[in-house]
């Protein structure tokens, strides 16, 4: 027989219960003292910020509706615990027939655990390398500069500003950065030289 270890599993719920299902399990793992056998439990979700008539808006969006994922010890108990919570209709990976589901491949859980970030939040932004910027908050506030490189990683671009008359790179948040007049004019201008 091979040893129980520590796995992610994904479990199956009602789309639009994630949450509630979450609440629901972390609620069973402590009145019935499963701390040994769950550990994490997790609804993929992501902070998206978005521009809309100049306003931010911050948006959760789940990135696999109908789905948790669960850092556990396939013991009979904890799977029963699990597969009984309300809101749970099962898990992905079992072949049915009492037989106890395959964990998800280590790869596939590190890359959807590093695009959550655990709390990170994406950014989507109308600028690109080029384009001429201006900085909303920070020690460089209300300055304007070019876009040097865009980091989508870290969510971080690095924006040439002029600082004492010379060019001074700058590492800025997404966040914190919108496209300047001054490039959709030199973009009406290109259109206009074009035609």
């Amino acid at each position: 027989m091979s040893e129980i270890k520590k796995e992610w599993y994904v479990v199956n719920t009602y789309a639009g219960h994630e949450n509630k299902v979450k609440l629901n399990l972390e609620r069973r793992v402590e009145t019935m003292g499963l701390q040994d056998s769950l550990f994490q439990i997790i609804v993929a979700e992501e902070t998206e910020i978005e521009y809309k008539n100049g306003k931010k808006v911050e948006k959760v969006k789940n990135l696999f509706p109908g789905y948790l994922f669960v850092e556990m010890m396939m013991t009979d108990e904890a799977w029963y615990i699990v597969r009984n919570t309300p809101g749970v209709t099962g898990f992905i990976g079992s072949s049915g027939g009492g037989a106890k589901p395959f964990p998800v491949a280590e790869d596939e859980i590190d890359s959807i655990l590093r695009r959550l970030g655990m709390s990170e939040k994406k950014v989507n932004v109308d600028f690109e390398v080029g384009d001429h910027v201006r900085i909303l908050d920070g020690p460089f506030a209300n300055m304007e500069g070019t876009v040097e490189e865009l980091n989508a990683e870290t969510q971080v671009a690095t924006v040439l500003t002029t600082l004492f008359g010379r060019e001074t790179p700058a590492e800025i948040g997404y966040a914190d950065l919108e496209k300047s007049e001054y490039t959709k004019t030199l973009e009406d201008v290109k259109l206009v030289e074009e035609e």
